[in-house]
């Protein structure tokens, strides 16, 4: 298996399918999430709505840079998540990071394990690989998360 199939199955793992690091993904965790749990605060943790809409935010962000635009999104936006009141928003919301999920995965698919070692829009960025690394590794960071909240308003 080639360098970009092994990130390419392993985004998927985190997001869509898989249960090998975590035993769960994004998708097998939210997909029982109401839309008063995304949106019920714990304490001073990010709600799951919050974290869900973040994730999404990177993964819609470098999804320009694959079809050859341009990097737009900034760090500072990243948690700028409207206000969620009705289950039809939060499906939305869930629909749109499948959506931009599978798409980016798809746009992965296609590029060749020579890009990988490239740089990513700008040498202050750091390479392909790193970059991909990175959106793997801050899905699984924000999965964790996303599972104690849920486990934490289940016990309420």
């Amino acid at each position: 298996m080639n360098s970009v199939s092994q990130l390419v199955k392993r985004f998927r793992e985190v997001m869509l399918d898989g249960l090998w690091i975590a035993n769960t993904n994004f998708k097998d965790q939210l997909s029982s999430v109401t839309w008063e749990q995304a949106v019920t605060k714990v304490g001073s943790l990010n709600t799951i709505a919050l974290l869900t809409f973040h994730i999404d935010y990177y993964i819609a962000g470098i999804i320009p840079v694959f079809e050859g635009g341009n990097l737009e999104i900034k760090d500072k936006y990243s948690f700028d998540l409207p206000s969620i009141e009705s289950k039809e928003q939060w499906d939305a919301l869930l629909n749109k990071l499948w959506s931009d999920s599978e798409k980016f995965a798809g746009l992965l698919e296609k590029v060749p394990d020579s890009k990988l070692d490239e740089f990513f829009v700008d040498e202050k960025y750091g390479t392909y690989r790193r970059n991909i690394d990175g959106m793997i590794e801050h899905a699984y960071y924000h999965l964790g998360q996303i599972t104690l909240i849920k486990k934490l308003l289940e016990n309420q």
